[in-house]
């Protein structure tokens, strides 16, 4: 079967005016997923228990499940709770006519959450406690000693890490278009349909992720490189 590459040209192009979307959905999901992750990490590292405990365990869920299951259970339920509490606060508000986009926003922050804390938990254990000690002894507050100190260190530790989280991100956000958002799968799927020329858009997504994945990784071991040459001057 002869692939129709007019079409190839025609849609890649199309599907490649959805790549700020995808975008958006992976960098504001990793933004939301920051604090809450480095929360979780860092009261799992103190142990203290009634917060680990509930780290572990949603960690282990978020881990544990498959995020497909996670799209689904949020897009069914949340609208719904949502509406709930909006009849009560603003009647006037229509749920079911948010952007889609806050959805993926809510489940890919939670899903990557789980994940990012892990790999904080694993960063900032790699740093000497001494050198904490040390920063203390010299005259720098706890926060200093923090912030100067233990994080920079710990985040050169993360970035390899980092750079296969942001990666899995991306390529998961391609399930975005079970939520409607018009992604770059879904814009695809959507050319594709016209013409049944599912090979071919599925080949241009191909190539897209590709290239994108691509441009992540080339920016992430620049960040490593120069991190480490300002680590050794």
């Amino acid at each position: 079967m002869l692939l129709n590459t007019d079409f190839m040209i025609k849609t890649f192009w199309v599907s490649l005016k959805a790549v700020p979307v995808t975008l958006e959905i992976t960098f504001v999901s990793l933004l939301l997923a920051v604090i809450p992750a480095y929360i979780i990490a860092r009261n799992r590292i103190k142990n203290i228990k009634i917060a680990a405990f509930l780290g572990k365990i949603f960690v282990s869920f978020m881990r544990g499940t498959p995020i497909l299951l996670q799209i689904l259970i949020v897009y069914s339920l949340f609208p719904s709770l949502l509406n709930g509490l909006f009849k009560v606060i603003a009647p006037k508000v229509n749920v079911f006519e948010i952007n889609p986009i806050v959805y993926a926003f809510i489940v890919f922050s939670l899903n990557i959450s789980a994940i990012l804390s892990e790999v904080f938990r694993s960063a900032l254990q790699t740093v000497d406690k001494g050198q904490y000690e040390a920063a203390l002894c010299s005259g720098m507050n706890h926060i200093q000693s923090y912030f100067r100190i233990v994080l920079p260190q710990a985040m050169v530790s993360a970035l390899p890490n980092l750079c296969n989280l942001v990666i899995n991100l991306i390529k998961n956000s391609s399930l975005a278009f079970l939520m409607t958002v018009k992604d770059i799968t879904a814009v695809a799927k959507i050319e594709a349909s016209y013409g049944f020329n599912y090979i071919e858009a599925y080949l241009d997504i191909f190539v897209i992720y590709i290239l994108i994945c691509s441009v992540i990784q080339f920016l992430f071991r620049f960040i490593e490189k120069r991190t480490k040459f300002l680590s050794f001057k």
